[in-house]
């Protein structure tokens, strides 16, 4: 079973910065590698997208803030968050998806905390 794990998160103050990376635990055909986030009482939404030929896709709040990239040899993705502001705040979720069956691998979720 393949099993998506992050690394990153926690605690900083606005305007700093963080970085999440996660990986899958086996190699599969990605067809498009993501980080979405879901604050308290809100639903789960796209920070940003990669797909394999580098293109990415950003929500307009992460533009200019964020930067994502991805390991074109392996599974591995980050999220690179600077300046980042209290309403950042939110548990952040790494997708990888397969270009074989379209399935969904999400990791655990790592808290992101920005303090005013």
């Amino acid at each position: 079973q393949v099993r998506v794990v992050e690394l990153g998160g926690g605690l900083v103050q606005s305007g700093g910065s963080l970085n999440l990376s996660c990986a899958a635990s086996a190699m599969i055909d990605i067809y498009v590698r993501g980080w979405y986030r879901q604050a308290p009482g809100e639903q789960r939404e796209l920070v940003a997208s990669i797909n394999p030929a580098g293109r990415t896709n950003y929500a307009e709040a992460a533009k200019g803030r964020f930067t994502i990239a991805r390991n074109s040899r392996t599974t591995a993705v980050t999220l690179q968050m600077n300046n980042l502001k209290p309403e950042d705040t939110a548990v952040y979720y790494c997708n990888v998806r397969s270009s074989n069956t379209m399935h969904d691998y999400w990791g655990q979720g790592t808290q992101v905390t920005v303090s005013a």
